[in-house]
């Protein structure tokens, strides 16, 4: 695992891949699947994984915090940045900093908070969680104007933020006032896309940001590191037919949940085999299956195909 401090240069080196973390029928890690699934994003040249919303860690018990860290942790190559989460709540994200204090862990993500909180109330949490971590984190907006954009600039200032995740979804993402003012106020070299394939080149193109987070190019990660090395290429033609081939897998994140999804594609495409999904959440019907499983299983054969015509 890369233990380094986190740098503009490691948000853009790579894709940032959020995938779902695998179990047994009794719920507990599934250590060679979720080993399988890091070998073949790593073989697909990701060195940035995210855990998180896909892995399900807002309903991961605190006693499970640091064997599943460890875990991770383990797992991973040693070029490879491992992200794990926190909170979504402040008494959890303060009780996991205690646990990552003593891991060599170079940053964690912030779940998203939905209610109870406020502007000035999150800026508090974050540096009361930074404090206690001695690191800086990553921020993970999800909702329009969950922070202010001089909040947001404040603790950057204060060397608080390693990075930023951009995940609003918008019909439009080019018509977007949030994502123009958070730039107007903070450099974009800190905020990643964290929609996945869909908006990465506008994100790219017309807002300057520096890479994206992906879900289905867990499934297929050849092509999204394709795709990144095309947008800092400049070449938007050939990227939006690199995109294509996950717009399919896309849709049906969109379509049902983008967590239930991501989580039956991998057991879907023959990577590995997830297993249920830690409660609260469940998987896909029987017929949701039937039609994820070609889309799954193309995707991966793209990326398999890739894989050979790049060797």
């Amino acid at each position: 695992m890369k233990t380094t401090p986190v740098t503009p240069a490691d948000l853009a080196r790579s894709v940032i891949a959020v995938p779902p973390l695998a179990r047994h029928a009794d719920y507990s890690l599934n250590t060679d699947a979720n080993q399988a699934l890091i070998a073949s994003m790593e073989a697909g040249g990701i060195r940035s994984l995210m855990y998180g919303g896909n892995a399900n860690f807002y309903h991961l018990p605190l006693a499970d915090y640091a064997s599943t860290v460890d875990f991770l942790a383990d797992a991973a190559g040693a070029d490879t940045w491992l992200l794990p989460s926190v909170g979504p709540d402040y008494g959890k994200m303060m009780d996991q900093a205690a646990v990552l204090k003593t891991r060599a862990f170079p940053t964690a993500m912030l779940l998203p908070m939905a209610f109870p909180y406020t502007d000035e109330g999150l800026g508090i949490g974050v540096r009361r969680f930074t404090d206690a971590l001695g690191k800086p984190a990553v921020l993970y907006l999800k909702t329009n104007n969950y922070i202010a954009p001089a909040t947001l600039a404040s603790l950057i200032e204060e060397g608080r933020i390693a990075a930023v995740k951009y995940a609003v979804v918008l019909d439009d993402p080019l018509n977007d006032p949030y994502l123009r003012a958070l730039l107007a106020a903070v450099d974009s070299q800190y905020i990643v896309s964290g929609i996945g394939e869909r908006p990465a080149i506008i994100h790219m193109r017309d807002f300057g940001l520096r890479s994206f987070t992906t879900g289905s190019g867990v499934v297929g990660p050849r092509g999204s590191m394709a795709l990144l090395a095309l947008l800092k290429a400049g070449d938007y033609a050939a990227a939006a037919e690199m995109r294509e081939r996950y717009i399919p897998l896309e849709d049906q994140r969109d379509g049902i949940s983008p967590i239930r999804v991501l989580h039956e594609a991998v057991t879907l495409s023959g990577i590995a085999d997830m297993g249920p999904l830690l409660p609260l959440l469940t998987g896909l019907t029987e017929s949701q299956r039937q039609t994820l499983a070609p889309i799954a299983q193309h995707l991966l054969a793209l990326d398999q195909a890739l894989a050979t015509a790049q060797a």
